[in-house]
């Protein structure tokens, strides 16, 4: 009995041995090396901007401070914030304390409504509100026409009215934060201080405001984000923030180095937003879980009192909803009978509608694959032990959205710009290319870039909570079966990811479609979309003109927003 015979579990290491090694050099691959490259893409055109600081162009920097320039600009952009971000809090709050606390005539419907401004881009709302209240407008030749002068009235055409205007289409930020905040207030918590004798409004202000204080205060800077980003309304305003310096100076001077300088400062304001929203957000989770016990109930409201918050809530959304989808819509019934004299608006609303639905729907698509790729990668190394990684991935791929378009445009150029001309050098020295233009500047494929880089953040949230939700079992049973990470992704992940996918493309296609700076400044020649058409026609004051592309994307804008009102209302009983 001197035969040996190999034992099964020999057999078994011998023959698994290098599978699991490949499994785990396919997974690797999968899970980090596509991640990590396409959040370079990403972060590497904001990197470039960065780079374009060091060292400073001292002497350009003293001749816009000396000249007024960048002073005028900090003081518009700083003072933008500070307003919007004051504005958003009182307005969001209070409606949203209203419609918790409190029970009172049409409460339902102004639960749902209140988030409709969201669907109107803020240079829509800009150029609405600048014809009806400037100084030509309605409002103004009906108060000469009543008291003989109209100088009292507010100057449209300020900070103050951009601030306005802002503030009533970016409050919907703070008052969805805000109600899902005073929604999962406990009512033993809140029972407890009436009990110690505070009143319903010491209570507010005591307890229940500073337990939501940290989603409030991230709504808040979100909205604030915003309005740092914005082009159209400052410009119909004639507000010189940085946003709107760097595109004029860009598009109107051609001082690219300037404007390149200005987005590299402005990237720095961004940043430091990240960092304050974020810090807040971390925060947001120190008040009381409403499944801890059941919610506090609402107050009926009574006598005059009922009226009142009817009244004030349905003064809000009228003016931040329902009057300018009214003008919008009486405007597009004068255009149709009465054409203005800018063309016919037939002819060039078809083309913009097309190039607008085509560069969206490329955009969407781009950016959730790339967003499955990524959240696929997060989560396997998640699951694999990796966390610092992952988290860094994560932020990586999601920064371009909190940076303004302009930044944006500004960056991708100068990375992409000496790349393309290496390759276009290449191709007349060696493929006979005679052409002189360069090949990837001013062309679809660098606008497309631009587009990837900044709503990358926005397909990638979507992908990523939903993906959240899979337990790992089912993919450690995959793979047991001896599935790769290619096939888990394609059989497992992607039909349970399907539905956030497909919510993120759908806000990826609105956000494309309202996009202004980065599109004006990096489009191919004679390329025209239906914000571009908006714009530059409500600049001319062809407001009739502008009304139908500008009514085209508040309809397409509605789609997300009803959707987030059906999403909200799932679960709590009205």
């Amino acid at each position: 009995m001197q035969v040996t015979i190999s034992r099964p579990k020999d057999i078994t290491t011998t023959h698994q041995q290098p599978r699991w090694r490949s499994y785990r050099l396919d997974t690797r691959w999968t899970s980090l090396i596509l991640p990590v490259l396409i959040a370079l893409l990403v972060v590497i055109p904001l990197f470039t901007l960065v780079m374009e600081l060091i060292p400073p162009s001292l002497d350009l920097w003293r001749r816009q401070w000396q000249n007024d320039t960048l002073p005028r600009m900090i003081e518009a952009t700083l003072g933008l914030l500070i307003g919007v971000g004051v504005g958003t809090l009182i307005v969001g709050v209070g409606a949203a304390w209203l419609v918790t606390a409190y029970d009172f005539p049409g409460r339902r419907w102004f639960d749902r409504l209140l988030l409709l401004p969201l669907a109107v881009p803020t240079f829509v709302m800009g150029f609405v509100f600048m014809a009806i209240f400037d100084f030509s407008g309605p409002v103004q030749s009906q108060l000469r026409v009543w008291f003989g002068t109209s100088d009292w009235f507010p100057q449209i055409r300020s900070l103050g009215g951009a601030i306005v205007v802002m503030t009533l289409v970016l409050y919907p930020y703070v008052y969805l934060l805000a109600r899902a905040a005073f929604r999962e207030q406990a009512a033993a918590t809140f029972e407890a201080s009436r009990v110690m004798g505070l009143s319903r409004t010491r209570t507010f202000f005591r307890l229940v405001l500073p337990m939501a204080r940290p989603s409030i205060a991230a709504g808040a800077v979100l909205a604030m984000m915003e309005a740092m980003t914005d082009y159209g309304a400052v410009s119909f305003f004639s507000v010189p923030t940085l946003s709107e310096g760097i595109v004029r100076i860009w598009d109107v001077f051609y001082d690219r180095q300037t404007a390149t300088e200005l987005a590299s400062f402005l990237l720095l304001f961004a940043l430091g937003m990240i960092f304050l929203e974020r810090a807040l957000r971390g925060r947001a989770k120190y008040y009381q879980a409403g499944a801890r016990g059941r919610r506090f109930e609402r107050v009926p409201l009574t006598g005059w009192g009922r009226y009142a918050a009817t009244g004030v809530l349905s003064t809000l959304l009228f003016a931040a909803f329902v009057l300018p989808l009214m003008q919008l819509i009486a405007w597009v019934i004068e255009e149709v009978n009465s054409p203005s004299p800018v063309g016919d608006w037939q002819a060039a609303f078809m083309p913009q509608v097309s190039t607008s639905v085509g560069l969206s729907l490329v955009t969407a698509g781009m950016v959730c694959l790339l967003a499955l790729i990524v959240a696929y990668g997060v989560r396997a190394n998640s699951i694999m032990g990796e966390r610092k990684l992952p988290k860094f991935i994560a932020r990586l791929v999601t920064l371009g959205y909190a940076m303004p378009g302009a930044v944006i445009a500004a960056g991708v150029l100068f990375f992409v710009a000496p790349i393309d001309h290496r390759i276009t050098d290449f191709a007349e020295a060696h493929l006979g290319r005679t052409d002189p233009t360069l090949l990837i500047s001013g062309t679809m494929m660098l606008l497309l870039y631009a587009y990837v880089v900044r709503f990358m953040a926005v397909g990638f949230n979507s992908v990523e909570s939903s993906m959240e939700k899979i337990t790992p079992n089912m993919e450690h049973a995959a793979r047991t079966l001896g599935a790769k990470p290619w096939r888990v992704l394609w059989r497992v992940h992607f039909p349970l990811v399907s539905t956030g996918a497909a919510a993120g493309a759908v806000l990826v296609f609105v956000d494309v479609m309202k996009e202004i700076p980065a599109t004006m400044m990096l489009r191919p020649f004679g390329l025209d979309t239906l914000a571009l058409s908006t714009y530059n026609l409500a600049h001319e004051a062809f407001w009739t003109a502008a009304a139908i592309p500008a009514l085209t994307i508040l309809a397409v804008g509605l789609i997300p927003v009803l959707i987030l009102m059906r999403i909200g209302d799932n679960g709590y009983k009205h």
